[in-house]
């Protein structure tokens, strides 16, 4: 680990966790080894960011107005509440992404934090250069969120143990995963990064 590194947690809401509106098969199963992650964090101090699906009820997003998606995480419902497992700590900096009415808002990158600063400006202001990335969906916001990382010219993880796919297709996580790879993103497990003592 390094001084230059930052968590990423990506859209670990209850819209995408079992129950929710729109459901990612396991999604909960990311909770506990996120959780681990920020501890790691945490206790070194590097920065954490958490971003969060935060849609206007309408927008081009959802079926009822054009787009693809069932109504979900909308403004402050139960919904776009992050996973109640989930150990956000006051430090964590919260990033809103989708919250116009023509945004699909997928890559944690187009989101902002509550004084409207995008989140590669975040990073860059914290002096980050790499990035540990994991949450829901493998197959659409995560991977977004890590090839525009890579992109802005940040170093990309991805925590292959910490993401859970929408899987439309059968094979659409795999080939999520494999599409970061290829663009240079690492793939790790919890094991592989056990000490992330700075």
């Amino acid at each position: 680990m390094s001084r230059r590194d930052a968590l990423i947690l990506v859209d670990v809401q209850n819209d995408f966790c079992p129950g929710g509106a729109l459901a990612v098969q396991n999604g909960d199963e990311v909770v506990p080894v996120l959780n681990r992650y920020i501890a790691r964090f945490l206790d070194v101090g590097l920065p954490i960011f958490a971003t969060r699906d935060w849609h206007p009820v309408k927008t081009s997003h959802f079926k009822a107005y054009g787009g693809l998606w069932p109504v979900h995480c909308v403004q402050g419902t139960h919904g776009a509440e992050f996973h109640p497992d989930l150990r956000l700590a006051p430090e964590i900096t919260i990033v809103s992404a989708g919250m116009a009415p023509d945004e699909d808002g997928y890559s944690g990158f187009l989101g902002r934090d509550s004084a409207g600063t995008l989140l590669a400006v975040l990073l860059r202001d914290r002096g980050v250069d790499r990035l540990f990335v994991g949450g829901l969906a493998t197959d659409y916001c995560v991977k977004h969120t890590v090839l525009d990382g890579i992109q802005q010219g940040f170093q990309v993880v991805l925590i292959g143990d910490g993401v859970r796919g929408v899987n439309l297709k059968p094979d659409d996580s795999e080939q999520a995963i494999n599409e970061m790879s290829a663009a240079g993103a690492i793939v790790v497990r919890e094991a592989d990064t056990i000490d992330l003592r700075a």
